[in-house]
């Protein structure tokens, strides 16, 4: 048997359908209970959406120990997270790859937190903690989610403000120094309620950085691949007797994490090697400061949500209305060396700055035969990207044109024999030439849309599904750069050069504006077969914005505004399967095909990602879960994937003909167990075991086999005891068992510059963790 098809061959082994381990457990016997999703804007089983959903509890993230969004993606096919750091995540659904930081561009996948859309690249990650579930929504759903889910949504809901007063405190220490601190209070009566909850996390990199420590003179700094999460969530309810309540929910999350290893795969650290999987030497600028924005590498991010709900629900009505009102602001910045070296060479920051406010109006209809929802949404947003860029002239000029012959940029010994060029070529006159530089790009994006849907049964056993949303939408872009001539370049060539490829703007900044609309449309079928045993199709179509890409161009008139305009990227999605929720199994089985114009790619160009038209593309792909519960005390869980992504093997697709989409493997899978034993006077002993797969992924487009991961297998293992009902909780924990050494992303910006840069996984991490609650 192939190695890429033992996944699927253990999936089927275990459950032949399809996780339902989301759904909760029956404490007395082997049935399972189904947990309730809101997918379509109302509370359904999983198995009556007749759309792909995958559903995990707070509980069952909890008993896996899943925290962070990357970790929750391994269990969810058809999803993948990439976590560079909390500042660069990547959200993938189905090969669709949302993570540009651009402000000029769209995402293609929706991030929804407590019903808003947060999307955009540098502001949509965040903690799960004192979570109420999480919602994966797979297939165009411009109806439910708004436009920005053109492939699919990761919908988070926290833990509403209960009716109770109850806590919890949970601590934990490991490996690598690992600290962990989190909890929540709920102090409520039926009409008033107040809920706090909130995370800290710490952790030492994983990757050691010899800089400051070699003779190349480097800034010292901190180990790489390190965490400092903390976030905090304040609830408020009001739910007087009668149809209304209301929640405002304010959440931060921010980070102060160490830098992360872009180490180069072709330049070695002093004395070492060019393994992702060996110490580094990423020295930085020694102007870091004054510069870039901070004195060393790594990451500062602050996220600030407020959130706004009112429903008004009257007893014995069919009807109900929901407004919900958000506002978010987010503001990074991440210094960081993108040659993975010890030369003063690409230093480079990212400051990152925006603010969104959103409104949106829903009246719903409940009926026996009939259910509808209508309303509107505007969506208004602003955000900056500014990148400064800091090297010194004779190594950065050295290390790209290689103009003095036999002075490598980084010698065999590690030894940044490129520092010596600027004393070289000034006659030993000047020994170092600080250069700097920045470009900005901006957007300010404002949507107005309608949207309606409305579900009939037909018959018993059949229910027809039709919506669609209709928009207006405003895109301005805006660009700046300054890019000084270099004074090393300036005795070579006439009139002299900037370093980087592009231009400067001469102080100006240059705008552009364009309006557009669509309608997006979308047609189920839930077909049910019996009690428990439902068949679905669905046809829907998924939008990403047109893209206003605007920078600069030198003429013989002086720097004029370079505008590029990315068509509207479109997909139809034609999907297919059967869901159960059996007594003590469930699942789910799903076939897809999806056909794609204008498919939007990422690539990197001179050291600026952009935004390419790579023409036309398909995908086919099959997903399943299944959850089985033998006993009340085991529960057993598998899910997988098949997608074949592909960019059409066409000739007017040029380069990116017959690529696959970038950070979606092929095969995807993962299994898992909950044992609990009883071992009498209040106490129990549990163990949960996991396993994830993926197979190979590319990193860029065009592939690459140079940049690319073979496939990754790994175990994570949580058991320990509890008590009193589970009102404490001793727990040991490891994640990655057997150490695998995997990579998590490879190219990046030193990529085209010559010296592409890879970022290891994290090695194996375990400790003990104690929980308390009340």
């Amino acid at each position: 048997m192939k190695p890429a098809l033992l996944p699927a061959a253990s999936l089927l082994a275990l459950a032949i359908a399809a996780p339902a381990w989301a759904q909760q457990v029956d404490g007395d016997g082997g049935a399972l209970e189904d947990i309730i999703v809101t997918a379509q804007k109302r509370d359904q089983r999983i198995v009556d959406v007749p759309v792909n959903v995958t559903a995990w509890s707070g509980d069952s993230l909890q008993r896996m120990g899943i925290t962070q969004m990357n970790e929750l993606s391994a269990f969810v096919p058809g999803l993948n997270i990439q976590e560079q750091s909390a500042n660069n995540p990547g959200f993938v659904i189905r090969g669709i790859t949302s993570d540009s930081g651009s402000a000029q561009e769209a995402a293609r996948v929706t991030v929804y937190y407590n019903g808003v859309d947060v999307s955009r690249s540098r502001g949509s990650y965040f903690d799960l903690f004192d979570i109420q579930r999480v919602e994966v929504v797979k297939g165009p759903q411009a109806t439910l989610f708004g436009t920005a889910a053109a492939i699919g949504a990761v919908s988070v809901i926290p833990n509403p403000v209960g009716d109770d007063v109850s806590g919890e405190i949970r601590g934990a220490l490991g490996n690598f120094n690992q600290r962990m601190i989190a909890g929540h209070a709920n102090i409520a009566n039926e009409m008033l309620g107040l809920r706090v909850a909130f995370a800290w996390k710490k952790r030492d990199g994983v990757v050691e950085n010899i800089a400051g420590g070699t003779p190349n003179g480097t800034v010292e700094q901190d180990d790489l691949n390190g965490q400092d999460q903390r976030g905090v969530r304040v609830s408020l309810k009001l739910d007087p007797e009668g149809p209304v309540r209301a929640d405002l929910v304010y959440s931060y999350d921010g980070q102060r994490n160490p830098g992360t290893s872009f180490k180069s795969g072709t330049l070695n650290p002093y004395g070492g090697d060019t393994s992702p999987y060996s110490f580094a030497e990423l020295g930085g600028s020694p102007y870091s400061k004054q510069v870039l924005g901070m004195e060393k590498l790594g990451l500062r991010r602050d996220v600030h949500d407020l959130n706004f709900t009112a429903r008004y629900t009257p007893d014995d009505s069919p009807w109900s209305t929901v407004h919900i009102f958000g506002y978010r602001e987010f503001n990074s910045l991440e210094v960081f060396d993108a040659d993975g070296t010890g030369a003063w060479f690409l230093e480079f920051a990212e400051d990152a700055r925006g603010s969104q406010f959103s409104h949106e109006s829903r009246v719903n209809y409940e009926g026996e035969r009939f259910r509808a929802f209508a309303g509107f949404n505007w969506f208004w947003e602003q955000g900056t990207q500014r990148v400064p860029f800091s090297t010194e002239e004779g190594t950065y000029i050295q290390c790209v044109l290689r103009v003095i012959p036999n002075v490598p940029c980084v010698d065999s010994n590690g030894v940044v024999t490129a520092a010596q060029a600027t004393a070289m070529l000034t006659g030993g006159a000047l020994q170092a030439i600080p250069y700097s530089s920045v470009y900005q790009n901006g957007g300010e994006n404002e949507l107005v849309s309608v949207f309606a849907d409305a579900s009939f049964d037909v018959t018993p056993w059949l229910e027809l599904t039709a919506g669609g949303r209709l928009l207006w939408e405003v895109r301005r872009s805006s660009y700046f750069s300054d890019q000084p001539k270099s004074v090393l370049s300036q005795a070579l060539i006439p009139g002299g050069i900037s370093l980087l490829p592009f231009a400067g703007t001469n102080g100006q900044i240059f705008t552009a504006r364009q309006t557009n609309n669509a309608f997006l449309p979308r047609f189920n079928a839930l077909v049910r077969f019996s009690e428990g045993l439902n068949g679905y199709a669905t046809v829907s179509k998924g939008r990403r914005s047109p893209v206003v890409q605007l920078n600069a161009e030198d003429t013989a008139g002086g720097p004029v505004a370079k505008r590029t305009d990315i068509p509207a990227e479109t997909v139809w999605n034609y999907e297919g399967g059967v869901k159960a929720s059996l007594g003590a199994f469930g699942g789910s089985l799903g076939i897809f095909y999806q056909t794609y114009d204008n498919f939007q790619v990422s690539v990197i160009e001179d050291g600026q990602a952009v935004t390419r038209n790579a023409g036309s593309a398909t995908n086919f792909g099959v997903e399943a879960e299944a959850n089985w519960r033998p006993s009340g005390y085991i529960s057993l869980f598998a899910n997988g994937a098949w997608i074949n992504a592909k960019i059409d093997e066409k000739e007017a697709n040029g380069q990116f003909g017959g690529n696959r989409f970038r950070l979606q493997p092929e095969w995807q899978a993962a299994a898992g167990a909950d044992f609990r034993m009883p071992l009498g006077n209040d106490l129990s002993a549990f163990i949960t075991p996991t396993l994830t797969y993926r197979s190979k992924i590319y990193f860029e487009v065009p592939n690459s086999e140079a940049i690319s991961q073979g496939p990754v297998a790994l175990v994570n293992l949580r058991a320990g005891f509890e008590g009193q009902g589970g009102r404490w909780q001793v727990t040991g924990f490891v994640s990655n068992l057997f150490d695998r050494e995997y990579l998590i992303d490879a190219g990046n910006t030193g990529g085209s510059f010559g010296t592409p840069t890879f970022i290891r996984g994290n090695p194996r991490l375990g400790g003990v963790e104690l929980a308390f609650r009340f």
